[in-house]
């Protein structure tokens, strides 16, 4: 079995900064995309794309976080990292880690893991 944990995440007050981490539990060959998605709980609401590394290839942002989120690979093997700076009220959501991992060698396009998902929450 193969779990993503995450770590990290909290209440700040507008322009503060937190930072995320993600992990693999479980032994994976490698992985293909790592990054980080969010979900403002309601009904209808859909997981939104924060930032991503695909593999070989530069990150990825949401209009809504360039020039204030990072995110970037931890000097653990198989982490993520996603720094959050200036935050504001409408960066409040739940946050999950996703990664498309191999498991196997025999497995070169690798499948879809969430993490469990963190709260962010940004309010005065």
């Amino acid at each position: 079995q193969v779990h993503l944990v995450e770590s990290g995440g909290g209440s700040v007050h507008p322009g503060g900064s937190l930072n995320l981490s993600c992990g693999v539990d479980g032994y994976i060959v490698g992985w293909n995309a790592m990054g980080w998605y969010r979900q403002v709980p309601g009904i209808g609401q859909q997981r939104e794309l924060v930032a991503l590394i695909p593999g070989g290839a530069a990150p990825q942002y949401a209009d809504s976080v360039k020039g204030r989120f990072t995110v970037s690979r931890g000097n653990v093997p198989n982490t993520v990292n996603l720094q959050m700076s200036g935050l504001q009220s409408e960066d409040t959501a739940v946050y999950y880690c996703w990664m498309k991992i191999r498991r196997t060698e025999g497995d070169p396009d690798g499948r879809g893991y969430w993490g469990q998902g963190t709260q962010v929450t940004v309010s005065s």
